[in-house]
């Protein structure tokens, strides 16, 4: 049965750089709801990141609202092993004249195991919110099943968007690589 992980930021190490919010060039924010929509983007602009703490340079970190921004290594990495299921924008770090991206990946799986996670609750009429009546309001302790992810390599959760999921091959590879700023958890 295939391995799936949630990749996240690891924020463990106090020497390194955290990221703000995306603007573009005028200073204005860039919504950072768009980038787990799962769908392909045209920005119309280059957005910059400022640095809201300096520190080491990382090759995967989330921005604020976890927008995951990843150094040129990790796109060459997704190009050597044609992993199709993500868009990559490009992006300025402030301060960093290497090229960055936003890892925006582009499909949505309907694979969340209700029963396996720690603990779901949706969205109820109760709740006057009619826009999400049923949806996910709360997912804790994530599993999903890994028979309804179709050997993808990267995607988001339907219902849960903000969890970005890899495959074990894609989760090895980017180990063997030595990306640095990722921390996986096995869902």
């Amino acid at each position: 049965m295939a391995r799936y992980f949630e990749l996240m930021d690891d924020r463990r190490s106090e020497a390194r750089w955290h990221l703000g919010s995306p603007v573009d060039e005028q200073g204005q924010e860039i919504d950072p709801w768009q980038f787990k929509e799962g769908k392909a983007l045209e920005l119309g602009c280059v957005p910059r990141f400022p640095l809201d703490v300096p520190g080491h340079a990382l090759d995967y970190c989330w921005a604020a609202f976890s927008i995951p921004v990843v150094h040129a290594r990790v796109v060459q990495l997704f190009e050597r092993l044609n992993v199709q299921e993500v868009q990559f924008l490009p992006v300025r770090v402030e301060g960093h004249a290497e090229p960055y991206f936003i890892l925006n990946a582009l499909r949505l799986i309907r694979c969340i195991d209700d029963a396996r996670c720690r603990r779901v609750a949706y969205w109820t009429p109760e709740d006057e919110q009619p826009g999400k009546v049923g949806e996910y309001r709360v997912v804790s302790g994530l599993r999903i099943d890994p028979g309804k992810a179709g050997g993808a390599h990267i995607f988001r959760p339907w219902g849960w968007p903000v969890a970005l999921i890899v495959s074990e091959v894609l989760k090895q590879a980017m180990e063997a690589e030595g990306i640095t700023g990722t921390r996986f958890v096995e869902v």
